[in-house]
């Protein structure tokens, strides 16, 4: 009798133990973020600049390759510029005419100003010689048109001459906008990046707009992933956020809440479990500090595929602190410690 009981109670106990154990595998929620937390699935990515010329034209030059770094400043293309430079000698020479004009405008006004000031002195000494019955009253009339002419040719070489300064300012702004356009001809890289595609090779004819490279803009480096509607009101943004990138598992990288959006939306595609695709989720952008990432810029890749993590505001505003087994130990800027992205 005892050793039937006996067998009845292992039997219960290692059906106890199998049924915790199928419960754990099959019902118990596994890998939860811990109270206070959160996180979401994406991939570090940065935005991508096309690099193209605002006039139709021949490639001259590219100076990158695929895969090159560049900095702020630096030269990528030049466009043939050829017959622009015909036209800016045409326009500086068109300048330089005009100028002279202005000139034998002012030499006009001039000679006008002398006329009439002639005019005006014989029209006083005809005024005088009337008042002691020396000259006759048709003489003074004549005398005083003769003024009156003069004094409208003076107004008629000044309204020349402004015309003629206005006519250099049109030749300057017609020289200056090809200037311009030689000047939009060299195309620079507006911050630190990394060519992507090289879309076009020196010979070629390029429309306006059309695709010289593609560049990954390595000024701001992101990722984006998506928290429920419990979670996304107790993140603000400027919040301390971790990245762990999958093929890092064993570091994460310091970032900051850049973005919350302020609509809802439903299944997301970068969602991955059905409970969260069947809720409403808002679309949250955590930042890599630009310090950091230029300290190593040479490593740092898009499209990996991580997980941000996120901590949740307590009712009273307090942010737990981060738990040693949550993520592994944050990189720091400096450099000598191990890569940030790979």
């Amino acid at each position: 009798m005892s050793r039937r009981i006996s067998i009845i109670i292992v039997a219960l106990v290692l059906a106890g133990v199998l049924g915790f154990g199928a419960w754990t595998v099959l019902f118990k929620p596994s890998d939860l973020p811990p109270d206070g937390f959160s996180r979401g699935n994406g991939r570090i990515e940065a935005d991508m600049v096309d690099i193209s010329p605002r006039l139709a034209g021949r490639v001259a030059e590219i100076r990158v390759r695929e895969g090159d770094l560049v900095a702020a400043g630096d030269v990528l293309t030049v466009m043939d510029t050829t017959e622009l430079r015909a036209q800016l000698a045409r326009a500086e020479a068109a300048v330089d005419s005009a100028e002279a004009a202005v000139g034998v405008a002012a030499a006009h006004v001039t000679e006008a100003a002398a006329r009439l000031a002639l005019a005006q002195s014989e029209q006083n000494r005809a005024e005088a010689l009337m008042a002691r019955n020396v000259i006759s009253q048709v003489e003074l009339d004549i005398q005083r048109t003769e003024t009156q002419l003069a004094d409208a040719g003076l107004a008629a070489a000044r309204a020349t001459q402004r015309a003629q300064e206005r006519g250099v300012d049109a030749e300057k702004a017609s020289r200056d906008e090809i200037a311009a356009r030689i000047a939009d001809a060299t195309l620079y890289a507006g911050g630190p990046a990394r060519v992507l595609y090289r879309l076009a090779q020196p010979g070629e004819i390029v429309g306006a707009g059309g695709k010289i490279l593609t560049l990954v803009s390595l000024e701001e480096v992101h990722m984006e992933f998506f928290l429920s509607a419990a979670d996304a009101p107790r993140v603000k943004i400027g919040d301390e956020a971790r990245i762990v990138a999958d093929i890092m598992p064993g570091m994460s990288i310091p970032a900051r809440v850049a973005f919350v959006s302020p609509q809802a939306q439903f299944t997301p595609k970068q969602v991955e479990t059905l409970s969260e695709r069947e809720s409403l989720m808002f679309r949250v952008r955590v930042r890599i500090p630009p310090e950091l990432v230029m300290a190593r810029i040479d490593q740092v890749k898009t499209g990996v595929r991580g997980v941000a993590w996120v901590r949740l505001a307590a009712p009273d505003g307090n942010l737990p602190e981060w738990p040693e087994g949550l993520t592994p130990p944050t990189l720091d800027i400096p450099q000598g410690s191990a890569p940030t992205t790979p």
